[in-house]
């Protein structure tokens, strides 16, 4: 006889004995629920909006990069020539001087680019968020560089740094200074720091404009608490305001890398490269590879090696931020 042992549930298998023997009874088979055919549109949706910009950015962005990279392993003139060579163009960059010269150019873009924008920016930011009367004009007046070509910043700064009759050369000389007339943009020990100058004169109001966004997004009253329990202006802005202030700062140093890493414009108009190639900057010696001398091979091999130099920068600096974001 069989005998039921035990209670039954509803999702177990029920169980009966038969001469001494086991049983197991499979449970009923559920029943599955039918997908509806809009739940399966809404989960397909964003994967179609998506692969739109997906497959634009593949074609118009990681296509090319790997194309570059294939060009700089071949000796190709951009026209007719490409033959495999290797690693040839890379070695032949290593014992480069003007390449050289470029790179160690590009560092000192990225040291004064990090620096000088960044903490004038924030200052003049500190500076001009307040209800003050004229305050727009001047927050307008320092911003207005940004949105000039760089063609009239080039002009404009080639006439500043005129040795004869420029307005910097005439200023010392009102401020006392009676000797030799500098020669900012021939000379090759001071040429590169002229050029970046008028750099950062653009650059500061960008930086000063995103620090003023980001002040907006930090409670007055957590600087007033700060005060009430004795807290000097500065103590209050190291350890209240700035820490605020770091998705902004995060955005101004990758702009501030990217920037200094592909500086060309004002290169090109203010020096071409001189005197005797002492500005060259790598984004600049890219283009007269390729385009005057025809060494397109070569210059995809620059191209390669300044978007390493570039990712390595952001991306170092990216988890550095990400690793203080975890602490706190």
């Amino acid at each position: 006889m069989a005998h039921l042992s035990g209670p039954a549930s509803g999702a177990a298998a029920s169980s009966a004995e038969t001469g001494g023997v086991r049983a197991i009874v499979p449970p009923a088979p559920r029943a599955v629920a039918a997908v509806r055919p809009g739940a399966r549109r809404a989960a397909v949706t964003p994967y179609l909006f998506l692969a739109i910009p997906l497959m634009l950015y593949a074609v118009w962005v990681i296509g090319p990069m790997i194309y570059t990279f294939y060009m700089s392993l071949t000796n190709s003139d951009g026209v007719t020539q490409q033959d495999w060579i290797g690693f040839a163009n890379y070695r032949r960059m290593w014992h480069d001087t003007l390449v050289r010269t470029a790179f160690w150019n590009n560092v000192r873009w990225l040291v004064a680019f990090i620096t000088v924008p960044t903490v004038c920016g924030l200052g003049l930011a500190l500076l001009l968020n307040r209800d003050l009367p004229g305050v727009r004009i001047f927050k307008a007046g320092i911003f207005s560089p940004m949105v000039l070509s760089s063609v009239v910043i080039a002009n404009v700064w080639s006439w500043i740094y005129f040795p004869r009759d420029g307005l910097l050369n005439a200023t010392l000389e009102l401020l006392g200074y009676s000797g030799k007339r500098i020669n900012w943009l021939g000379d090759p020990d001071i040429a590169t720091y002229a050029i970046i100058g008028a750099a950062i004169w653009r650059q500061i109001g960008y930086v000063m404009l995103l620090y003023l966004a980001g002040l907006k997004n930090v409670d007055p009253s957590l600087v007033d608490a700060a005060k009430t329990d004795g807290a000097s202006n500065v103590r209050a802005f190291k350890d209240v305001v700035f820490p605020m202030l770091q998705p902004v700062t995060v955005i101004v140093v990758v702009i501030s890398i990217i920037d200094a890493l592909r500086a060309f414009d004002l290169v090109n108009l203010m020096t071409d490269g001189g005197p005797a190639g002492a500005t060259e900057v790598l984004s600049h010696r890219m283009y007269e590879e390729a385009f005057n001398n025809y060494n397109m091979g070569y210059a995809a091999a620059i191209a390669v090696i300044l978007m390493l130099i570039s990712m390595i920068f952001i991306f170092t600096y990216l988890l550095r931020m990400i690793r203080q974001e975890l602490e706190y």
